[in-house]
């Protein structure tokens, strides 16, 4: 009697490995990396690109030139649009890329050969006829008040190993007095980790944000914020500081007196959520639930959206569809046929 096996199911693709930071890239001909090194300097001079985009566009052009490098596409005009197609279609399909950093690839390259275009580097854009694809809109992660409540209750005094002479360092003030910026002012995680001394105006009660391009912003950041931050300036950052310009005029700072790192604030977010009970919660959901409790209290979208520091309004629309319970609850109270 034969024996008819069953199918086996098809595998979920995994992904290729990422190149991890400092390892070294495929290696590229002059000409192509010349002319992205040019590329970033128009971005980062004409431009005024922060240095997160001006890196996340260096490694989409990147991986499209060794993409058709691989293809061997000897220079930029030999370069189809079905290729360029081709290649944004298996972003998604090969390597498993998010929609939104599917869009910025598209986006990169786009400018990227406009700018070719310019200097006459190519005799015609093959990204003309390349449609942006749909954006899909994914709900950010956002937190109940309750639970941010209890993420900023979670830093206290703690018993960590100190450096010699820290003994008596209060640094879950700091931690602290991070998490409450991250959440009265919506900041991102560089801008929080990059926010100076002089832009921090206590009397006020702002904070002069430099957020994406050198774009500056105005934002409140609130009683229970400013308290914990004056508590932090006077008890715990002068033993941190070693008075010998290490700091830079970063108000936040690591043991070693040196600027608080974007992945050192993404630790800290992580390990007080853990504390707090609860799960995936980075910096930006503290920044989503920022905006998305300040609509909900009523707050205007065009405020919102100015203190988030968007360019454009579409960005700041998605937290109008976040909190359904509270549009129903207000349809509800008054509609006349609800």
């Amino acid at each position: 009697m034969s024996v008819t096996a069953k199918p086996t199911p098809n595998p979920t693709p995994t992904p290729p490995p990422r190149r991890r930071k400092g390892e070294p890239r495929p290696a590229l001909p002059d000409h192509f990396t010349k002319h992205i090194s040019h590329f970033l300097g128009f971005l980062r001079v004409e431009c005024g690109l922060s240095t997160n985009t001006l890196e996340a566009y260096e490694r989409d052009l990147y991986d499209l030139l060794i993409d058709m490098h691989q293809q061997s596409v000897a220079a930029l005009p030999d370069i189809t649009p079905r290729q360029l197609s081709t290649h944004i279609g298996e972003l998604k399909s090969k390597r498993l890329m998010e929609g939104s950093s599917v869009i910025r690839h598209l986006a990169a390259i786009k400018v990227f050969f406009r700018w070719a275009l310019s200097l006459n580097l190519i005799p015609k854009d093959p990204t003309e006829i390349l449609d942006r694809p749909t954006r899909w809109k994914k709900l950010p992660d956002v937190l109940s008040p309750k639970q941010v409540e209890a993420l900023l209750a979670a830093p206290k005094p703690d018993s960590r190993p100190s450096l010699p002479g820290q003994e008596d360092l209060q640094l879950w003030l700091r931690d602290k007095a991070l998490l409450e910026l991250l959440y009265a002012s919506g900041l991102r995680a560089s801008e929080v980790a990059g926010l100076t001394i002089n832009e921090v105006h206590q009397t006020l009660g702002v904070v002069r944000v430099t957020g994406k391009g050198n774009k500056q912003r105005l934002v409140p950041m609130g009683a229970p914020a400013k308290q914990v931050l004056e508590r932090y300036m006077t008890e715990c950052r002068p033993k941190l500081d070693r008075k010998d310009g290490r700091d830079k005029g970063r108000v936040l700072l690591s043991r070693t007196g040196r600027p608080l790192e974007r992945v050192a604030v993404w630790q800290i977010v992580k390990r007080n959520a853990q504390e707090a009970g609860l799960r995936n919660v980075h910096p930006h959901t503290l920044r989503h639930s920022f905006a998305t409790h300040l609509l909900i209290g009523g707050a205007d979208l065009r405020v919102v959206q100015e203190m988030l520091g968007h360019a454009d309004i579409a960005t700041t629309q998605i937290y109008t569809h976040v909190d359904r319970s509270h549009l129903k609850q207000v349809h509800r109270k008054h509609h006349p046929r609800a």
